[in-house]
């Protein structure tokens, strides 16, 4: 762990990009215990990492749960960890008012496309400052 955050001290955060991924638990962890972050999922045992990468795709931050956690469940707790940065950007699975107000509250930006029942809009996001192809 320490040598993930020296690695990490000199992050470009102007970007912040967060998001969530399964990995496969091996065979013969179904008597693992809770905290070591190994759960039904998918129809095996997995673990999740959340992981918060920087406007270089460089890993800064992450929280490690079991496979059944969804993305939404520890959003707050991985952006709480992050460094000020401009933009908090996510997929839809980030989508609530909770994470966008969390975002905001650390004078971040939230640059998260809604779910398509959404009862709220995109209309304060900027797309001149979201051209990721430049």
């Amino acid at each position: 762990m320490r040598l993930f955050k020296s690695l990490s001290a000199n992050s470009d955060v102007e970007w912040e990009f967060i998001d969530g991924s399964y990995v496969k638990a091996h065979q013969h962890s179904t008597g693992a215990a809770s905290e070591q972050a190994i759960a039904l999922s998918r129809g095996s045992n997995t673990s999740k990492i959340h992981l918060a990468v920087d406007s270089y795709v460089l890993p800064i931050e992450f929280i490690i749960t079991g496979g059944d956690v969804h993305d939404s469940k520890v959003a707050n707790e991985l952006i709480e960890l992050l460094p000020q940065g401009d933009f908090v950007i996510a997929d839809k699975n980030y989508d609530s008012k909770a994470i966008r107000d969390k975002t905001q509250e650390r004078n971040s930006s939230p640059v998260i496309p809604i779910k398509q029942n959404s009862k709220i809009d995109n209309g304060d996001i900027d797309g001149a400052y979201i051209n990721i192809g430049t």
